[in-house]
């Protein structure tokens, strides 16, 4: 008969062995993990946490338009159901691109994707769930910039006096023009925009080549970063740079130091980020990166440090590494 000292010495061992299962033992993930942490192909890929769940969205793929992922880690995912099922009338299905969703305080959710029609336009569609399914109700699509080649990978941003912005880029690159960052506020429900755009980054360092995309604004420290991606995605110089912005709307100025996740380790043009917090407040980028050949943009995840300011990202990461909390 085991002792109650005996029990728990056995129960100790067998924890051990189990906490990167998490089975029981007190803990909610694995302790440490290895990029990628999918290896199915998710482009262009956006994370959304709502209460301990993590809702993963990426480009269309494997017979859907909006594909999506669940996680209780950010490590470990499971594939989902379309969140988009029929795309809005204004496009063509089968081309749905970038999208990422905006909760509301009423307990809605909007995602914000692109698609074709007749022209790349970006469009919106309301949930009452993160899953879905996403119905987007409306004749035209939101942001729509036909003379300036179009408007792709749109991106919501919660200031914290609680007012709404999406950002977007121009498709300049697609006619030979210059390709520019823009931010405009949203109205409260987070399906109209409201005053005036401004244009806010452009393709101007040699690092981003003709091309800066992929907008994420994010406040730290009562400071607004502007991260995007710059280059050619299909390309192993497709890398993530930064600037710093006076306020949600700017102005914006890039980062000395650009770019700050490059090409490295298995991880082959690294791009088109998207950041979370997890459950202790860390900072994490999450990312698509080609696997070798060039046939697969893969999840992958790398934490990102607060240093005098500026955010260091700690990748891309190809060995252990310790693991959300």
């Amino acid at each position: 008969m085991f002792t109650r000292h005996s029990r728990r010495r056995l129960l100790a061992i067998v924890c051990g062995f189990l906490v990167n299962f998490a089975a029981g033992c007190g803990g909610s993930g694995p302790e440490t993990f290895r990029n990628p942490v999918h290896a199915s192909d998710v482009p262009d890929p956006f994370v959304l946490r709502v209460g301990d769940t993590y809702h993963a969205y990426a480009t269309n793929g494997a017979g859907k338009e909006v594909q999506t992922l669940t996680s209780d880690d950010l490590v470990q995912w499971r594939p989902g159901a379309d969140a988009l099922p029929d795309v809005g009338a204004w496009a063509y299905p089968g081309k749905t691109w970038a999208p990422e969703v905006l909760a509301l305080d009423d307990g809605r959710y909007v995602l914000y994707y692109t698609a074709n029609g007749g022209g790349q336009c970006v469009g919106r569609a309301v949930a009452d769930d993160p899953e879905g399914p996403f119905v987007d109700r409306w004749d035209a699509p939101l942001v729509c910039q036909r003379d300036e080649g179009g408007s792709i990978d749109a991106s919501p941003f919660r200031a914290r006096d609680g007012s709404l912005y999406l950002y977007w880029k121009n498709d300049g690159n697609a006619i030979g023009h210059t390709t520019y960052l823009w931010g405009q506020r949203l109205s409260p429900d987070g399906t109209k925009l409201v005053g005036l755009p401004v244009r806010l980054a452009a393709n101007d360092a040699g690092w981003e080549g003709a091309v800066v995309e992929a907008p994420t604004m994010w406040s730290e420290g009562g400071r607004h970063y502007l991260f995007y991606s710059g280059e050619a995605y299909d390309g192993e110089f497709y890398a993530v740079g930064y600037a710093t912005c006076a306020g949600p709307l700017g102005p914006c100025e890039d980062a000395p130091e650009n770019p700050i996740l490059k090409t490295r380790c298995a991880a082959r043009g690294p791009g088109h980020q998207a950041l979370v917090r997890d459950g202790a407040g860390d900072t994490w980028l999450v990312y698509h990166a080609w696997n070798a050949r060039f046939e697969q943009r893969q999840l992958w995840l790398d934490r990102v440090r607060w240093e005098e300011g500026k955010p260091v990202v700690q990748g891309p990461t190809c060995g252990d590494q310790e693991a959300p909390r």
